[in-house]
């Protein structure tokens, strides 16, 4: 390969130029550290706080009759619109999911209705994926 005066004056210009921008931005950061090395550290609390999921739900009614509709509202954050929130009931100490689900819409709330036939107090909660509702009950009559 051949080097000629151009390729060695344009070679010598770029070192240059890459030099300085360095050294003018060593010293840009040398004068303000703090606000370098405190910034992407709240950004990143901020933006852990904001998608953390969380799913509410409130029942239309706190008693109802045996297979009879009711509906279960709420909102979810951090959850993409389009994904499902499923109805899971309480059964002999254990979470059964019911064949009852809804999609998110773009707010992030959901509505959905729901027939119920074991009779009493029913414990209940709004799953989706890992994420699920505090816990509300519907006393089926």
């Amino acid at each position: 390969m051949m080097v000629t005066k151009r390729r060695s004056l344009r070679l010598a210009v770029v070192g240059v130029l890459g030099a300085t921008s360095l050294a003018l931005a060593g010293t840009a950061m040398a004068a303000t550290p703090a606000a370098h090395t405190t910034a992407p550290a709240d950004a990143r609390t901020a933006a852990a706080a904001a998608a953390k999921p969380a799913i509410t739900a409130t029942p239309s009614v706190s008693s109802v009759r045996a297979w009879t509709l009711f509906r279960v509202t709420g909102k979810t954050t951090g959850i993409k619109a389009g994904s499902k929130v499923t109805l899971q009931q309480k059964q002999r100490g254990k979470w059964v999911t019911l064949p009852a689900s809804t999609p998110v819409n773009r707010s992030g709330s959901y509505a959905l209705r729901v027939e119920l036939g074991l009779k009493g107090k029913n414990d209940l909660r709004m799953v989706s994926g890992g994420t699920a509702s505090p816990v509300f009950e519907v006393t089926v009559l």
